[in-house]
């Protein structure tokens, strides 16, 4: 075919002379089109994202920069035979309207829709949904290797990786093995000079150098020595990354190499959308629902939400201003995390390492020993590739190293591999580290004093959104609030953390059935506190809740301590279940693991009654 199909008579067309985008059926229909109709195609495909994007939230500013590049790379390239890769995969969104995926972006990150990520599920085009960064080198290898042992000699792996994923230590480890092999593998550099800040590093400065080599400007032979052909690569490049036919002219030529091949191309994040070009902290890198002219969202009614992420931001703000010792150190996310007023304030003590969660932990960890206090603030999710460091290089030593875990616990639109679901999982095998949930604002600032003033490993975790306000004890036994209690010993309702408006709500409906309820708070989930034990001994039923995997938990620590010290008391433990969640939002997903007010109190009566408890139910309990 040598044009797309007409849109529908009930569909808005978009440009190419009615031709619409939900038509694409695949990528054989953008290999066919001629080439003077493929700039109209790249403004199309940005009014699109713009569009669709702003209504829903998503990951504006990469997909508006790699249009012309994803076009190139599907001209050039025959997927899925030809294996094409995105790391971090928040810049695939481009490669999903190409293959025929743009009539589901009304449904863009909504339960049951379309994911924000490549995903196998949705498409044969998509090899890898684990977007967490710096992977799709290794991939790429393995796949390459694969196709050598099965005798494909005509097929291509293709790797399209962001300059700031290209920080991260798992890329370098792969480059160093495709680069020493002969298999046709093409490493696209996407280099917009950020991730979601500007890049930092050494890799900046050679990027830079190989961007302005003077009055140089031609795209570079293999010969040229750099970093790059010095590691094995035949290199090409730099090429204007919003250039469609000079991007497929030297994709020609790296699939015509047959070998290890790295193409520099130059984009601009945000490109063609002025709100996303001038937004100074990120471009627009993720947005929620916002004026598509404006990028702006729209104005709030009533008071502004405090977030959690801005509340820890100015405690530690605080206590930077009280101790000359801390320190704080971001994995590429200085903004996302909350470090960005002490960077401000006190850039000397803020350290941005790129995206290299090991690197950051162990880091730290040299930090620590060379007398000072570094808070490492991470995504919940991200500390999972740093888990090896967390226990072998600081908590061997006994560090004072804290860890601000963001988004811990279900986080929504972004999905399996942005829940942070397994932290307090992993934390709780680490000796001597302490784990603190706090539930509200004024605890995590307690908590963080707490925690920075320990002479060992600490941890904080708290969910993405709104951080919750004064919910105070109505008294302490140690360590551990007690947030409400009948006088009735019947039931102690273990609440960690952000968990806590539920229980309470779930304690209400149970008394008014005359069950009498404790609900207690630890504050320290790990180690499990003395007073903690104790108050579970004086109870006749103990139900933790958690937004942690159940899977070694919060739950299942305090259950193993009963164990430990002879009390008999059962427990149940209620939390996210042993699987992959899909995206969709906060309180939809945790409503399907049971952990509503009124599935709280349902779980109660079942376990009360002795019956098997339904974690993860969805019928609703309510007192009649």
């Amino acid at each position: 075919m040598t044009e797309l199909s007409e849109a529908p008579a009930n569909e808005q067309p978009t440009a190419l002379g009615g031709v619409h985008l939900t038509t694409l059926g695949g990528p054989q229909d953008v290999r066919a089109l001629p080439t003077g109709q493929l700039a109209a195609l790249a403004q199309d495909i940005r009014t699109f994202l713009i569009e669709k994007v702003c209504a829903s939230g998503g990951h504006l500013g990469p997909n508006l920069g790699v249009v012309e590049l994803t076009i190139a790379l599907h001209r050039v390239f025959d997927s899925p035979r030809d294996a094409i890769l995105f790391d971090t995969g928040h810049q695939a969104y481009v490669h999903k309207i190409l293959t025929g995926r743009a009539a589901d972006f009304d449904r863009l990150r909504q339960a049951g829709g379309l994911s924000g990520y490549p995903s196998r599920a949705e498409s044969v085009h998509d090899w890898s949904e684990n977007s967490h960064a710096s992977a799709s080198l290794s991939y790429a290898d393995g796949l390459a290797k694969a196709h050598q042992l099965r005798g494909y000699r005509d097929r291509s792996v293709v790797a399209v990786i962001g300059d700031g994923a290209m920080t991260g230590g798992m890329a370098w480890e792969a480059l160093n093995n495709i680069g020493a092999g002969e298999r046709p593998v093409v490493v696209v550099l996407n280099d917009n000079g950020r991730s979601y800040a500007p890049t930092t590093g050494a890799l900046t400065n050679q990027l830079h150098a190989l961007k302005h080599p003077g009055a140089h400007t031609t795209v570079s032979d293999q010969a040229s020595a750099n970093l790059f052909t010095q590691i094995g690569f035949t290199y090409l490049g730099p090429v204007d990354g919003h250039d469609t036919e000079a991007l497929q002219a030297v994709l020609d030529q790296a699939r015509i190499l047959r070998r290890p091949v790295l193409v520099h191309a130059v984009t601009v994040k945000g490109w063609g959308f002025g709100p996303a070009e001038g937004d100074e902290a990120d471009c627009l890198h993720a947005v929620g629902t916002v004026d598509a002219v404006t990028g702006r969202p729209a104005p709030a009614s009533g008071p502004p939400a405090v977030s959690w992420t801005s509340q820890f931001g100015q405690a530690l703000l605080e206590l930077a201003g009280e101790r000359e010792n801390l320190v704080a150190i971001t994995a590429s996310m200085l903004r996302p995390t909350g470090l960005y007023p002490m960077a401000v304030k006190y850039p000397e003590r803020v350290f941005d390492v790129g995206i290299a969660e090991q690197h950051a932990v162990t880091s730290a960890a040299g930090l620590a020993m060379g007398g000072f206090h570094p808070v490492v603030a991470l995504y919940s999710t991200f500390l999972t590739r740093a888990a090896d460091q967390v226990l072998m290089d600081v908590a061997l030593h006994r560090l004072p190293v804290t860890f601000v875990l963001d988004r811990a616990g279900i986080t929504g639109p972004d999905g399996a591999s942005h829940h942070g679901m397994w932290d307090a999982s992993l934390l709780g095998i680490v000796p001597g580290l302490r784990l603190a949930v706090p539930r509200d604002s004024g605890q995590l600032r307690s908590l963080l004093r707490e925690a920075t003033a320990y002479e060992g490993p600490t941890a904080l975790r708290f969910p993405k959104g709104t951080a919750e306000q004064g919910l105070e004890a109505i008294r302490r036994a140690g360590s551990v609030d007690v947030l409400s209690e009948s006088g009735i010993r019947d039931v102690l309702l273990v609440s960690y953390g952000p968990m806590a408006p539920a229980c309470l709500q779930a304690a209400t409906q149970l008394t008014e059935q005359g069950i009498g309820v404790t609900v207690a708070d630890p504050r320290w989930a790990i180690p499990v506190a003395p007073e903690l034990r104790d108050m579970t001994a004086r109870h006749r039923l103990v139900v933790t809740v958690e937004d942690n995997s159940r899977t070694g938990g919060l739950g299942s620590t305090l259950a193993q301590t009963l164990r430990d010290n002879a009390i008999t008391t059962p427990v149940h433990n209620l939390g996210l279940p042993r699987a992959f969640l899909t995206h969709g939002p906060r309180e939809q997903l945790l409503a399907d693991a049971g952990l509503t007010a009124e599935q709280i109190a349902y779980a109660v009566l079942r376990a009360r009654a002795g019956k098997p408890l339904l974690h993860t139910a969805t019928t609703a309990w309510s007192p009649q």
